[in-house]
């Protein structure tokens, strides 16, 4: 139990020094990157520590070496109950994702398949847009998208286009198999979904370069999200996940610009959270016949 503790603080203090230092970067500045060098951080960072720290864990409390073991095992089948599901689900998303491509080509024929704007398009009824494959993407795009105003339609083709070019669907994909390996990280959780955040912040940031009018395309994400409202949300897509649409137009329309004395004051933050996991201590197999047994009563303490 203390290393599933141990763990989610490392990745909860990482994820805090993401955010700040996110605020210091420029505007059009990427992000995603990051957060590719956070998530991975999280993960490999305990594991070393466990390794090559000078700190260590005695037993404090005698349990009895069943009742630590059967413990053990309880935490051991929830893991994997997590962990399956995630896969489960991983899978029935790619099914249904599957079947959506399958049946707009089988039903539209070539109507499913289209070059819209110079861009290779899946016409489906309500799904999308979003961009979606691991092999080979596929940029998916429901009929009522056809029907907007060329101006908006470009919008919106261009941003899955610029999902497609950036291998945003495999980065995200990889990104997601480490909560299938630590289903009960929740710090893991949070700085996916500040992965997504960025990719989307991004991507936004490339299709206002390329095609300008930073509010028109803000006003088209929210016409978007009233008329999406009605079908299955995917990532990555024009609308990004659940919640992300305000960070996303604050970015765009009145983005925060820091004060001189944040601009000092972040970076110091930044690096106190980091001092603070290289210095916080955390649990370390003691010596002895039940060191492995009582990890459910580990207290922490320097080692002399």
């Amino acid at each position: 139990m203390l290393c599933i503790l141990y763990v989610n603080a490392v990745g909860m203090l990482l994820g805090i020094a993401g955010v700040l230092a996110e605020r210091t970067l420029p505007v059009a500045f990427s992000r995603r990157w990051l957060w590719c060098i956070i998530l991975p951080v999280s993960v490999f960072l305990p594991g070393y520590y466990r390794g090559h720290h000078s700190w260590s864990v005695v037993e404090a409390l005698q349990q009895p070496a069943m009742r630590a073991a059967t413990y053990d095992t309880s935490i051991q089948r929830v893991w994997l109950t997590m962990s399956a599901l995630l896969v489960l689900w991983g899978l029935v998303s790619a099914w249904r994702v599957s079947r959506v491509i399958y049946l707009s080509r089988r039903e539209k024929g070539d109507v499913g398949r289209a070059v819209v704007d110079g861009i290779p398009v899946v016409v489906t009824d309500l799904v999308g847009p979003a961009t979606v494959g691991l092999l080979r993407s596929h940029l998916l795009v429901p009929r009522w998208v056809l029907a907007m105003p060329r101006a908006q339609r470009q919008y919106v083709l261009r941003h899955e286009e610029e999902h497609r070019k950036a291998h945003d669907a495999q980065l995200l994909f990889v990104a997601s198999l480490t909560l299938i390996l630590m289903p009960w990280n929740l710090a893991m959780w949070w700085q996916l979904r500040r992965l997504c955040l960025a990719v989307e912040m991004d991507c936004d940031n490339r299709v206002v370069n390329r095609l300008g009018d930073a509010p028109a395309y803000g006003a088209l994400l929210l016409k978007v999200a009233e008329a999406s409202s009605r079908g299955p949300r995917l990532q990555p897509a024009l609308l990004g996940g659940m919640g992300s649409l305000e960070h996303r137009l604050t970015a765009l329309l009145a983005p925060t610009q820091l004060r001189q004395i944040q601009r000092f004051l972040l970076p110091v933050a930044v690096l106190a959270l980091l001092f603070v996991v290289a210095v916080m201590p955390h649990p370390v197999l003691g010596h002895g016949p039940h060191a492995h047994a009582n990890m459910g009563s580990e207290v922490i303490v320097p080692s002399r």
